[in-house]
């Protein structure tokens, strides 16, 4: 009888053990998801996944009940963590670990300097995953902060987030990203304005703020940028106008076709620098930390006139006579 009994016992495990492995085998099938990011939706269990993996023809029926019963032994398997994941072809065990660890996508999205903040804008509703609550740069200026001892608040969103590239997660709304640049703006600001030279005409952060951007639009080589503020600062130092036609075409908004002409020189929007001595209102792009250092710390030089060589460089000048003999080299050709 005891010899029957322990036959008996020895099949039993066999077969129990022969179960488990055939069980274990499914947790072995290649899947290989439709798209290169998967959610999991809050709610969505083990069951569901069979069955939209059913229909997508990535497990079968019979795989679907293999998985079911090896979930009743490892309870663990039914652990899943809603969120979007980063996929690729891989075991089911290994998929089934990644819905449960949790270690969802991340995502980036860049912020650009030299463009406005409503070109900027744009392309960030446009971003997957992102949660898109910032209809236009109105909004954005109702939801940016900015330091009460600063003085008064900007009225334009224009240049008040910092031009990097940042992480999200999915369903990561489009403010909470615009908090954190404007918060970055923010510090990086403050940081230029206290290591600034002394006798800058620059009355606050909100002007240094606005020559950076003007920087920002005139050049994007960097050791060119300091002389490229030096000239401006010398110029608000001597009363002379900007006259920098990077702000003629920021107030002409719309209105400017790729082409600035004579009549667009003498526009009276309050940007024009052609017109109206100083500053212009406020920023015309975002602004890069190399625009705000040189802002801060101009170089020290005598020069009040610039012009394009064409090669991303700039002819630098210190009277008109100079400079218009440059205009001739550079822009028309014509040497002397």
């Amino acid at each position: 009888m005891k010899k029957f009994l322990l036959q008996g016992l020895i099949v039993l495990a066999v077969a129990a053990f022969g179960v488990r492995n055939e069980l274990q085998q499914v947790l072995q099938v290649q899947i290989k998801l439709p798209t290169t990011y998967f959610e999991l939706k809050s709610g969505a269990n083990l069951s569901s996944l069979c069955r939209q993996w059913q229909q997508q023809q990535l497990l079968t029926a019979w795989q679907c009940q293999q998985l079911k019963l090896q979930s009743l032994l490892n309870p663990q398997l039914r652990q899943l963590q809603a969120g979007v994941y980063a996929v690729q072809p891989m075991r089911l065990q290994q998929l089934l670990q990644l819905l449960r660890s949790g270690k969802v996508a991340q995502f980036s999205l860049t912020i650009r300097e030299g463009q406005t903040f409503a070109q900027n804008l744009q392309q960030l509703q446009q971003l997957p995953y992102l949660d898109a609550d910032v209809a236009d740069a109105d909004k954005a200026r109702q939801l940016l902060p900015w330091p009460t001892e600063w003085g008064s608040q900007p009225s334009s969103a224009e240049a008040l987030v910092f031009p990097d590239t940042y992480f999200y997660t999915a369903h990561t709304k489009l403010s909470v990203v615009l908090k954190r640049a404007n918060q970055v703006l923010l510090d990086k600001l403050d940081t230029a304005w206290q290591s600034k030279q002394g006798g800058l005409p620059l009355q606050n952060r909100y002007e240094l703020l606005t020559l950076a951007s003007i920087v920002e639009k005139e050049t994007g080589h960097l050791p060119e940028k300091p002389l490229i503020a030096a000239v401006f600062i010398n110029r608000l130092q001597t009363k002379m106008k900007l006259q920098t036609d990077p702000t003629v075409i920021y107030g002409l908004g719309d209105r400017y076709q790729g082409d600035i002409k004579r009549e667009h020189l003498k526009d009276p929007h309050p940007y024009n620098t052609y017109v109206y001595a100083g500053l212009p209102p406020g920023p015309i792009a975002l602004v890069s930390w190399g625009s705000l250092q040189a802002a801060a710390q101009p170089a020290q030089s005598d020069k009040l006139y610039f012009v394009a060589r064409g090669d991303g460089t700039h002819q630098f000048s210190q009277s008109l006579t100079e400079h218009n003999k440059a205009v001739q080299q550079y822009i028309f050709g014509k040497k002397s």
